[in-house]
């Protein structure tokens, strides 16, 4: 198994979608690449992630960006649908330097790529969100998203 960091805006769809995945055997939702955490639980700088573990042989780096590209908007900085602000960046974060060169071959290939507003970076730092947050749409599938129900459902 092996572990990429995937933002995509608001943590609570990206893991609803992220988790029908095929190959993907664990996600959790949590914060990247951010300056600090107070006690109060305010996550200076971070971008709203999920955590996700995944099988090389069955879904690759490529895979996965090509999956985050059918629930965000590419060009879009700081905003996911209504959700503004530099926690809603969209990126993807790993410790593995290959994970970090296939994600930017993907977008290298892309004829839009000078347009495309997704980090590529190494995970700096990751924070795990409280349990309220974990599979959060599962227990309230009300709840806004700006990812559609029937993308969500998509590869169920």
């Amino acid at each position: 198994m092996e572990t990429v960091y995937i933002a995509g805006g608001c943590l609570w769809g990206v893991q609803a979608f992220i988790k029908t995945l095929p190959g993907v055997e664990f996600t959790e939702a949590g914060r990247a690449n951010g300056t600090g955490c107070t006690l109060e639980g305010e996550y200076d700088g971070y971008a709203e992630c999920v955590k996700t573990r995944f099988n090389p042989s069955v879904v690759t780096v490529n895979d996965l960006m090509g999956y985050l590209f059918e629930i965000i908007d590419p060009y879009s900085v700081n905003r996911q649908g209504e959700d503004v602000g530099p926690k809603y960046r969209t990126g993807v974060y790993s410790e593995m330097p290959e994970h970090l060169k296939e994600a930017r071959a993907f977008l290298d290939e892309r004829p839009d790529r000078d347009r495309i507003a997704v980090e590529v970076l190494p995970l700096a730092n990751y924070v795990r969100s409280a349990e309220e947050h974990q599979d959060r749409l599962d227990k309230f599938p009300d709840d806004y998203c700006h990812i559609p129900k029937k993308v969500l459902s998509r590869h169920k």
